[in-house]
């Protein structure tokens, strides 16, 4: 069977992003199981949530306005109902789990530290009780997006090795344009 394939740009978003995001629940987790390596692994976490909630802007956009391939003809109604709605659950994720954790460190008054002196202004007013809502919040958000992540990575195996039907080649191919078999 035949399917298009996304252009370069998704293709290389998609893949920087799914790299950026696997590294980043590896560290909050890394944050959450070792006291002597939190403040590295924060200074890490903070600039990287940033730059995955740029990228996901930028990804967003470039969905609204891009070409996506479609899906196979032949897919049935629910499966492709449930390809269209785990994407709108990964692109909130994608936005709200770095929204969120810039929220909690807003409210709690400590700094987002990108690089060296350069720091993002906070975006909500310092509040303890906000600061534990949001913390709890982003825990339970990044899990979340894990969990998408994980059932999102079952289904392109399912579609590259079950029905082989090109859905995992249109993400996956190295080549710009085209057909693949």
């Amino acid at each position: 069977m035949t399917h298009d394939r996304f252009p370069a740009f998704s293709r290389i978003l998609h893949w920087l992003m799914a790299a950026m995001i696997l590294t980043m629940l590896f560290i909050g987790i890394g944050m959450v199981a070792s006291l002597t390596e939190y403040h590295w692994l924060l200074s890490i976490h903070r600039p990287l949530g940033i730059a995955i909630l740029v990228l996901a802007a930028i990804r967003l956009v470039n969905r609204l306005v891009g070409r996506v391939p479609p899906l196979p003809d032949d897919m049935p109604r629910a499966v492709r109902f449930a390809a269209h709605g785990s994407h709108i659950v990964l692109y909130v994720l994608m936005i709200a789990v770095p929204l969120v954790g810039w929220a909690m460190l807003s409210a709690a008054r400590y700094p987002v530290v990108l690089y060296g002196a350069f720091d993002l202004p906070p975006i909500l007013p310092q509040n303890d009780m906000l600061y534990t809502i949001l913390r709890d919040a982003h825990t339970v958000l990044a899990v979340t997006l894990f969990m998408v992540f994980l059932a999102h990575f079952a289904a392109a195996l399912m579609h590259r090795l079950v029905f082989r039907d090109g859905v995992f080649e249109s993400m996956a191919s190295l080549r710009a344009r085209g057909r693949n078999r």
